[in-house]
């Protein structure tokens, strides 16, 4: 009776096992309809599934019955699921196609007019440690871009030139918001340097031209630096230099950071050692706290402050050309703060926000003679900006911005004033299309309205690249920038209008591990420059009436790979750049823009020494000028500029950073132009004097000391 049970049993079981069991078959195939082998496909939350053959097909049975998902999963593929209905016997899925799932590790990036310096992306020209150890820099990020194509140095400036454009063409944001006045205030022919430390910020992206839609008012170049996301550990880092001293503290836990910092700076005991072209009455002097926090909250995302406020000064004696005596007595002191707060989250629907809020404030006094002026300038800037990935292929950045920008001039004496309010709102949009993993399209448009121009304006930007090669790109960018005038000559002439240019750049980058070698061709044009009559001092009559282009070519390689602890790059750039503007009615060379531009900065790094040390070269075929003693506009030419520069950097523990660096070692005599008196002499001739450095060469020598409990942790470990 048992036995009959039993058998019993396992008849009915045997029949609803039969029953129950269905068939799955099919076929998979990638874009191109051929097979696809080795894809997963199974049933989720099951064990029932299989991998295609090499004819791309599959069968497998499975026992589950009902409503259930079937997936196909595959490497470097986008997964897609399949609603199928489980009844038993045999189900064949139609031929199912899979999509390559691009990504940002194996998918073509554009490059044309784009130098990124981050460790986190792929395409590296610079890293941010790169930045702070190139010899001829003195830690200053502008120092550094100027070892890189399209740049220019102008030794008596400072700033950063691009492509035959002005320093002021050039917009400078912090964490996408804009930094007005980012350059310390400066008299005539004595070089500034970017006011913030290059420790705060964890990369940048430097754009030579046709940048993105997300950014404006620039006719040449975007520099956007990126600060730091949650500090890895807590420290103290002292540093102790021959014009300066500093110190910062940051605390840290897993969830937020905050950092704390201040400097002073005077340059009066190191001038008193080094012979100087200038005489000071009181050297560069000058002091600034920062505070920075971010914090990563409950939700995702990031929250970030930072905060930075500053003053200093200096007086000077400036000859004139064909006057004895000291000349004119200058003094200059200037206070600046800024202020920004940002978030950010990213959302697993694939939407990405961002919003933020900046405030610059720079006030200028300024002696010059008998003459006293007071400077004042405000930048509002308000933005939020969203991100969608629609799909692997297809991604769309959005935003808006408003801008609140006052600035006025009053001479004390006289009690005279002038100013002006503007507000100015911009839109944008800018999508990617991954046609492949190959070939990428970008397409933006950027409108924009000023209250106080009363104009509106539509700048339409596109690039494209495509990979040729294994190791090799080759991009496409165009698109049209507007700038509105710079402050003291919009506060001239009110009704001035956007200056224009159109830019048209082809790129080919090679890049494999441990060489880069980048080759740049561009062609830019300008329309509606400001043209005045008169001296930059006092012009009148401003109107947008100049024109004029830049064309030339870039040349970029880095090797890291081929000598042993040695990492060297070599820039070379060409540019021809013409324009009417300023007091210039015909199209001349203008004076901060060089023709042939060249650089080599080379560091190596000698393990028995715990050493690096460092060199770079700078060389430029001069500046042009113009001679009154001859006829026509820029008919003259300095002769070439020369700068080699050493660094050594010694670890005597890892905690201790012992740095020296001199820049113009061979001491050339660099002349940047030549000032010329107002009048002739008796004999007819104009005197002049030579625009120079302010000093033959400059040497720095610091002490770093970092305070943790982390006892190899140093200075460099926060880049």
């Amino acid at each position: 009776m048992r036995i009959r049970l039993i058998l019993l049993a396992y008849f009915f079981l045997s029949q609803t096992l039969a029953f129950a069991q269905t068939i799955l078959s099919g076929k998979v195939l990638d874009e191109k309809n051929k097979p696809l082998p080795g894809v997963n496909v199974f049933i989720k939350g099951s064990f029932d599934g299989t991998s295609t053959d090499v004819a791309g097909t599959f069968r497998f049975e499975t026992t589950e019955s009902g409503t259930k998902i079937l997936v196909f999963s595959m490497l470097g593929f986008e997964s897609q699921e399949v609603k199928v209905e489980l009844a038993g016997g045999e189900l064949t899925i139609p031929a199912l196609t899979l999509r390559e799932e691009f990504n940002e590790l194996n998918t073509v990036t554009i490059s044309a007019g784009a130098m990124e310096a981050s460790d986190e992306k792929k395409s590296v020209i610079l890293r941010p440690l790169d930045i702070v150890t190139t010899p001829s820099a003195n830690g200053d990020i502008i120092g550094a871009f100027q070892t890189l194509p399209g740049t220019s140095t102008v030794g008596n400036d400072g700033r950063l030139f691009v492509r035959g454009g002005d320093a002021s063409e050039v917009g400078i944001y912090i964490d996408g918001l804009k930094v007005a006045n980012s350059y310390g205030t400066t008299a005539a022919n004595v070089p500034t340097r970017n006011r913030f430390n290059p420790n705060l910020f964890k990369g940048t992206f430097f754009s030579t031209g046709g940048y993105s839609a997300e950014y404006g008012q620039a006719l040449s170049s975007a520099l956007a630096m990126n600060t730091k996301d949650v500090a890895a550990r807590s420290q103290g880092d002292l540093s102790v230099l021959s014009v300066g001293a500093g110190y910062s503290h940051t605390l840290a836990n897993d969830k937020q950071s905050i950092s704390l910092s201040g400097n002073i700076l005077d340059l009066a005991p190191y001038q008193a050692m080094v012979k100087q072209n200038f005489e000071w009455e009181r050297a560069p002097h000058g002091w600034d706290l920062e505070i920075a926090g971010q914090t990563k909250l409950k939700k995702g995302g990031m929250l970030k402050v930072l905060a930075r406020t500053e003053g200093g000064g200096m007086e000077l004696w400036q000859a004139l050309p064909g006057v004895e005596g000291k000349g004119v007595l200058v003094n200059l002191k200037n206070s600046y703060s800024y202020a920004q707060s940002n978030w950010r989250k990213a959302y697993d629907n694939g939407w990405s926000l961002f919003s933020g809020a900046s405030y610059s404030h720079n006030r200028d006094q300024i002696r010059y003679d008998s003459a006293e002026i007071d400077r004042g300038n405000d930048l509002s800037h308000l933005k939020f900006t969203a991100v969608k990935d629609f799909s692997g292929r297809v991604s769309a950045k959005s935003g808006a911005e408003l801008f609140i920008h006052s600035y006025s001039e009053r001479m004390v004496r006289a009690e005279l004033s002038r100013s002006f309010d503007d507000q100015e709102g911009y839109l944008f949009t800018e999508w990617d299309w991954y046609l492949s993993r190959k070939f990428v399209l970008r397409g933006g448009l950027r409108a924009g309205h000023s209250t106080l121009a009363k104009d509106t304006w539509l700048d339409p930007r596109g690039s494209l690249a495509y990979q040729v090669s294994e190791n090799g790109t080759l991009s496409l960018a165009a698109g049209r920038f507007h700038q509105l005038p710079v402050d003291n000559f919009r506060v001239l002439n009110l009704e001035l209008q956007n200056s224009q240019s159109k830019h048209l750049i082809l790129n080919y980058l090679l890049q494999k591990e441990g060489l880069t070698f980048r080759a740049e061709t561009f062609y830019k044009s300008y329309e509606g420059l400001v043209l005045f009559e008169g001296n930059p001092q006092s012009p009148s009559l401003l109107q947008n009436g100049g024109e004029g282009f830049a064309k030339g070519f870039d040349l970029f390689f880095r090797d890291r790979k081929s000598l042993k602890n040695t990492d060297y790059w070599i820039t070379y750039s060409f540019v021809d750049s013409k324009r009417s503007y300023n007091q210039y009615v015909t199209e001349v060379q203008p004076d901060f823009a060089p023709k042939h531009n060249f650089s080599v900065v080379v560091k190596h790094f000698v393990t028995r020494l715990k050493s690096q040390i460092g060199a770079s070269f700078s060389f430029n075929d001069g500046y042009t000028y113009t001679n009154p003693n001859f006829t026509g506009e820029m008919n003259s030419k300095t002769r070439s500029y020369q700068n080699l520069s050493l660094s050594w950097s010694y670890l005597p523990k890892p905690n201790l950073i012992i740095h020296g660096a001199v820049t113009n070692v061979l001491g050339s005599e660099n002349i940047f132009g030549y000032n010329y008196s107002l009048t002739p002499d008796e004999s007819g001739s104009y005197d002049s004097l030579p625009i120079q450095q302010s000093a033959p060469r400059f040497i720095v020598i610091g002490v770093f000391l970092t305070l943790s409990k982390d006892k190899n942790a140093n200075m460099l470990n926060n880049l």
